[in-house]
């Protein structure tokens, strides 16, 4: 599944694997929401709610796109958090692996907090 994540100063695609968490996400889709950035990761409320998996994790790759469960929200992050240490992406907490962005993930530099983000599937 391919998804299509878009802001005022650009968009970027992700493709997602066929997790219950991406299921339950392509269910809400489209979904628009503000945008808020912790650090070099931007998040988002999606309004769906989904337990923990059993292979969340905290640390990961930039570029992934993680579930935040404890705020029912998209984690996508492209760079250290506040909570990193060194050049790591280490997310507030555990957060169920969704997929990964294509292309350059630093793109999401270019979201403020406060942006409308709008996230769609892309056709087939």
């Amino acid at each position: 599944m391919q998804i299509r994540i878009t802001w005022p100063a650009g968009h970027l695609t992700a493709t997602l694997e066929d997790t219950p968490t991406a299921q339950a996400l392509h269910k809400a889709l489209p979904l628009s929401a503000t945008a808020n950035t912790w650090g070099e990761e931007v998040y988002f409320d999606t309004g769906i709610s989904v337990d923990r998996e059993a292979d969340a994790q905290q640390v990961v790759e930039p570029g992934t796109v993680a579930f935040w469960t404890d705020g029912d929200a998209l984690a996508l992050p492209y760079g250290p958090t506040p909570i990193s240490r060194g050049d790591e992406c280490r997310l507030a907490s555990p957060c169920n692996l969704l997929g990964s962005l294509d292309g350059d993930p630093r793109k999401l530099a270019t979201v403020r907090s406060g942006d409308p983000i709008r996230v769609e599937l892309v056709a087939d």
